[in-house]
């Protein structure tokens, strides 16, 4: 126990937290300060000069991971016949129309993403006091309503990350964990600080990208240097 206390506090000195340090230097470190017992997420934080009030600076999409996130993403899929045998077989946990709708309201909630063909948003409409506040709404941005429900199924399943601003203009998520090695987290985080580049709202100005954090669970923050620099 000592030693793992020594190797965490030799782990977060070893981070400078006055220096911005790139991508594959960052990932190393936050890989190197995830000490605990079970097996830490890797998470990243940008913080945008965007007010997500204005729906001109509003910040939302989705992007895969190329490594994958470590998670196992459960699905539920609203979806009728042919759909709904499209969904099993592409490996959604809970698939349905009105029963599942019925069973999500009386408490269900092993899912991680919510699915739906487009027909089916008059039954899933009814549950935006139960997904809303979850971020699981499906919406047509992000892919979630859709009938292509095999190819949205198993985006979700392959480590697709969605992503949205909060209220302080700050977008994070979950890119990983902390057993991948520091190239596929460092790739990872790559893939998510572009789309949000991309996703840059027309309502953006000055400074775009203002700070960007890489953590681990338990781990100190370590400050990614942003190239573009706007």
């Amino acid at each position: 126990m000592a030693n793992q206390t020594k190797r965490k506090q030799a782990a977060v000195e070893a981070v400078d937290r006055t220096k911005h340090y790139s991508v594959e230097e960052a990932a190393t470190l936050v890989k190197s300060c995830a000490t605990g017992k079970f097996d830490e997420t890797i998470e990243i934080a940008i913080n945008l000069g965007v007010d997500p009030r204005h729906a001109d600076q509003m910040v939302r999409g989705s992007v895969a991971m190329p490594n994958g996130t470590g998670k196992d993403v459960r699905v539920a899929v609203f979806a009728r016949d042919a759909k709904a045998d499209e969904a099993k077989a592409a490996g959604a946990e809970l698939v349905g129309a009105e029963e599942l709708a019925e069973a999500i309201q009386n408490g269900e909630s092993g899912f991680d993403r919510v699915i739906a063909t487009p027909d089916m948003m008059g039954v899933v409409g009814r549950l935006g006091k139960v997904l809303g506040p979850r971020g699981l709404m499906p919406n047509p941005k992000l892919g979630t309503v859709t009938a292509d429900i095999d190819a949205a199924v198993k985006a979700a399943k392959a480590g697709e990350v969605q992503f949205r601003v909060e209220k302080a203009g700050v977008v994070h998520a979950g890119i990983g964990k902390a057993s991948f090695d520091s190239a596929k987290i460092a790739e990872n985080a790559s893939a998510f600080i572009d789309a949000i580049r991309k996703a840059r709202p027309s309502g953006a100005k000055g400074t775009y990208i203002k700070k960007i954090t890489l953590s681990s669970t338990m781990g100190p923050g370590v400050f990614i240097e942003d190239s573009s620099a706007a």
